[in-house]
């Protein structure tokens, strides 16, 4: 019986028995191939292949543009990477936690959660700390204020008592910096999720939907210093957050037959390759043309920090064929061409603040050195390698440094899912 059974309560149609109690051979074939939840110490690598990749992109778009940044999904479609990462957080955390709640009851999994929250944010601090020292020193050594204009802290060099308070608080924030408190805010939430997922996974989904509708309909936000609003609003973006959980909890398996239908399949294909001519649009203008002018008013703005409907429905057809024809399988997840980024996303809060570093300080050097497509190349490729290498020397540490990895070798294993050791 999987966590996913335990958690939906899956029984024998018209009998009321379990699923488990159920014969051998009245269990029906897979009909489709989908997300399931894995068995305790086994990974799925998919999951940490593609939050790898979410790093890396994110990387790459918090570089100044340049050719290489066309290699990026953002140009290609509604959404990006980081509906990649925040769907991939909400499935990795309810499956290490939820299984904790069956295990160990809500006030213990609670526990853990917090205990994680506070590791987050730590992490949080700590990156905003040598972020603004980084920053600082650039614009002092190089006579150059503009660095402090253009990555926000224009106002902590004002008022750094009141601006540090406000850090603390998650309302102050520097240019790339936003997606850390976004998972703070939903992890703080994810007790309540978990405990209403056990209950009633499909209810707690719909609430979900409600709590988003009306975030569109009264325009809920929170709000951020010194003026204006959360560039991720909590209050849209766990809608992605709760999906996430929900499939790693049994809702993955239910939509199997879904996903596996043809006219799934087509249905995606064509809204992707819609999306795709709707952001060629964006670059060449005179494609603009042909789209009708209602389309176009019902269509913009395709607002990212209340998660438009339309990024969230092109982030769904994506997860949709990469399910069909990624199946968890797959020879090609254990080849050593994919091992830097499956490494990347099972260290992800680590390399996420190793990335924004990077970017700041690739930022820099195309702006004093030079902003050709070679050295924009050259610094993404540099900040990509140095992003594996330090998740290589992670994974090292955690396999054999540490003298205890044994005796927590799968305790260690299951929190790495969650995105933390």
């Amino acid at each position: 019986m999987t966590i996913a059974d335990q958690v939906t309560g899956s029984t024998i149609a018209g009998t009321g028995k379990p699923a488990e109690a159920r014969p051998a051979e009245a269990k029906p074939r897979s009909a489709a191939p989908a997300i399931t939840l894995p068995a305790i110490g086994e990974r799925e690598l998919r999951l940490d292949l593609f939050r790898g990749l979410a790093l890396w992109l994110i990387f790459v778009d918090h570089l100044p543009p340049s050719l290489l940044t066309w290699f990026t999904i953002r140009n290609y479609g509604f959404s990006d990477a980081t509906e990649i990462f925040i769907f991939i957080s909400g499935y990795t955390a309810a499956f290490v936690y939820g299984r904790a709640m069956l295990e160990s009851g809500f006030v213990v999994a609670t526990a853990r959660i917090l205990r994680r929250v506070w590791q987050i944010y730590v992490a949080h601090v700590f990156l905003f700390t040598i972020f603004l020292a980084e920053i600082s020193y650039v614009a002092t050594r190089f006579e150059n204020p503009l660095y402090t204009e253009e990555m926000g802290i224009m106002d902590f060099l004002k008022q750094p008592d009141v601006t540090i308070v406000q850090a603390l608080l998650l309302r102050f924030r520097p240019v790339n910096m936003d997606v850390l408190p976004l998972y703070i805010v939903l992890m703080l939430a994810l007790p309540l999720i978990l405990w209403l997922m056990k209950w009633r996974p499909d209810v707690t989904l719909g609430l979900s939907v409600v709590l988003y509708a009306v975030t569109w309909e009264y325009d809920l936000y929170l709000s951020a210093y010194p003026n204006g609003f959360w560039a991720f609003n909590p209050f849209a973006w766990q809608l992605l957050f709760v999906f996430g959980a929900w499939c790693a909890l049994g809702g993955a398996r239910r939509m199997s037959r879904i996903l596996a239908s043809r006219v799934t399949m087509w249905i995606s294909i064509a809204y992707l390759v819609a999306a795709f001519y709707v952001t060629l649009t964006w670059y060449v203008p005179q494609l603009s043309h042909f789209m009708p002018r209602r389309l176009e008013q019902w269509m913009y703005p395709i607002d990212k920090a209340d998660l438009d409907v339309l990024r969230f429905t092109h982030f769904l057809a994506f997860a949709a064929l990469t399910v069909r024809f990624l199946p968890r399988e797959w020879p090609g997840l254990k080849s050593p061409w994919l091992r830097p980024l499956i490494l990347c996303g099972q260290h992800s809060l680590e390399i996420f603040c190793l990335g924004v570093f990077l970017a700041f300080a690739g930022h820099f050097i195309l702006a004093e050195v030079s902003g050709g497509a070679a050295m924009h190349a050259l610094i993404s490729l540099s900040g990509i390698l140095i992003m594996w290498g330090v998740a290589w020397v992670i994974s090292w540490y955690k396999r054999v440094a540490d003298k205890s990895g044994a005796k927590t070798k799968n305790a260690v294993g299951n929190a790495d899912l969650a995105g933390g050791g």
